[in-house]
């Protein structure tokens, strides 16, 4: 007569019936690890608000149908030691594991968005970009320039030309305020640099001033290898304590009122930015002066021209006069056509 073991043969099936099921979570969670997101589309943009965790991160996953089981991201992060996830905006792909896309979150690789600012433009001409692009958070609406200023921590500072010109990138939602501390920190280095190694015994007495005679250099001319010529010329003009007689000051000085064409008597006009009233660099930079312009004003071209004069080909090159009579003559014959 045979008896039965009962609860040791239970114990025994249930023994197996655990392994199995260990097993199979073992494949699944294996196969998890390999599968690609079930996109709706070959590639979207998934934001990571702040404060967002990799439990929040599976569930919105789960909720979205991109993973089949959350408890297996989390798992994952449990067995390897990833670090947290960093806010903002990412690009993910339907060729991506729920894994590859958790450690793109936690290395920060977000989408780039990018602003170019451009040399010669305006403070004002700068904040309107920066309001129409629509990855940057506003937080300066009404704000004037001197308060502006104040929140970048340069209280009385003047903001024409405090900003580099050059295209930068960021992820969404970087704020105006972030985004004008990075092109003033590249200025202020861009110029400290230029003017520890600028030539000696330039008739500029701060690095202020050479700003202030970049950002005219700047608005004078687009070809790059006339700027230092034409550095020069101002040069030689503070020099001789002639007075600067260029277009854009009084162009900058006549503000709104511009409107696309300079008179005789706006050349009267006593602005104080105007330079054919008053000797000397104005009294702030006009513009946005580029790299190169600010190295030109620091190893200016001074071959005794003292003027110069638009040939109006449609080149936006010059021709360079040192005395009156031959300036004279090129007026004639490149404004006046005669």
């Amino acid at each position: 007569m045979f008896t039965h073991d009962w609860p040791g043969e239970l114990l025994g099936i249930g023994t197996i019936l655990a392994s199995f099921v260990c097993a199979w979570l073992m494949m699944d969670y294996h196969d998890f690890t390999l599968s690609p997101l079930k996109l709706d589309q070959e590639q979207t943009f998934y934001e990571v608000k702040k404060g967002a965790t990799i439990h929040s991160l599976a569930t919105d996953f789960e909720n979205k149908g991109w993973i089949k089981n959350r408890n297996y991201l989390k798992v994952f992060t449990r067995l390897n030691e990833l670090g947290s996830i960093k806010a903002g905006e990412y690009a993910i792909s339907r060729d991506m594991t729920a894994i590859e896309a958790l450690k793109l979150f936690v290395k920060g690789q977000v989408i780039l968005h990018q602003l170019t600012f451009i040399e010669g433009w305006t403070f004002k001409q700068m904040l309107q970009a920066i309001e129409k692009h629509d990855k940057i958070k506003q937080t300066l609406a009404g704000l004037s320039g001197d308060e502006i200023m104040t929140k970048l921590g340069k209280p009385g500072l003047h903001p024409e030309g405090q900003f580099l010109p050059d295209t930068y990138k960021f992820g969404n939602g970087i704020t105006d305020l972030e985004l004008l501390v990075n092109a003033h920190d590249a200025l202020e280095k861009t110029l400290d640099d230029a003017w520890n190694n600028r030539a000696e015994n330039l008739p500029l007495n701060t690095p202020y001033e050479a700003l202030t005679l970049a950002s005219i250099v700047e608005k004078e001319t687009g070809v790059g290898h006339e700027r230092p010529l034409i550095a020069g010329v101002f040069t030689t003009r503070l020099r001789k304590n002639m007075k600067l007689q260029t277009d854009p000051t009084v162009i900058y000085g006549m503000g709104d009122r511009y409107k696309g064409n300079i008179k005789r008597k706006h050349l009267r006009e006593d602005t104080p930015y105007n330079t054919y009233v008053h000797k000397g660099l104005t009294p702030t930079p006009i513009s946005m002066p580029g790299s190169a312009a600010i190295n030109a004003v620091m190893h200016p071209k001074e071959e005794g021209y003292i003027y110069f004069v638009a040939k109006a080909d449609g080149s936006g090159s010059h021709y360079f006069s040192k005395t009156l009579k031959e300036h004279n003559n090129a007026v004639r014959k490149y404004q006046l056509k005669q």
